[in-house]
């Protein structure tokens, strides 16, 4: 699923409904390591966050975000975690901090995300609209609006294309 990160008012500023999840949420809770040996972004999506929220992978929609607080997808490297959730169609996720490695494989599979540090006043199931462009947050629900630290334009690029492999393909065409 190609992310992109340019805003068309008609189709990419709809709401979204939100996963809530707090601080530390490590790369085994986002994918249990029993599924290490999947390597479909599909498959590991029926498995995502099995462990500590079982309806999370019954219950996710097309274009649903994930919210969280500080350290997102600490732990282990693996590139299974952002798999698993862009296989679950997430449109992004947005949390306070991520861990280093964690960020650089959601950018490197094309998987938007976005550093605020208001997620606190975004809840579970609100409806949000992004603008990756500006990094503001609008929460429908509650009518109010937050700013996130947009990606940097290269970054976006890599998004955009689809991930890493994508954007370097399209530098040598």
């Amino acid at each position: 699923m190609k992310q992109k990160l340019t805003v068309s008012l008609e189709t990419d500023l709809k709401p979204a409904n939100v996963w809530k999840f707090g601080d530390d949420i490590d790369t085994d809770a986002i994918i249990p390591g029993k599924y290490l040996t999947i390597n479909t972004q599909d498959e590991l999506a029926k498995h995502a966050f099995e462990g500590v929220r079982p309806d999370f992978a019954r219950g996710v929609k097309q274009d649903d975000i994930i919210v969280a607080g500080f350290n997102f997808g600490c732990g282990s490297s693996r590139e299974h975690a952002p798999l698993a959730l862009k296989g679950a169609k997430v449109k992004c996720i947005i949390a306070k901090s991520f861990a280093r490695i964690f960020f650089r494989n959601a950018i490197n599979i094309g998987l938007p995300l976005l550093e605020c540090p208001e997620t606190d006043k975004i809840g579970e199931g609100d409806h949000i609209e992004v603008d990756f462009a500006s990094g503001i947050i609008t929460n429908i629900t509650k009518n109010q609006t937050y700013d996130a630290t947009p990606l940097p334009d290269f970054v976006r690029g890599i998004v955009d294309a689809g991930g890493l492999i994508e954007f370097a393909k399209n530098l040598v065409h």
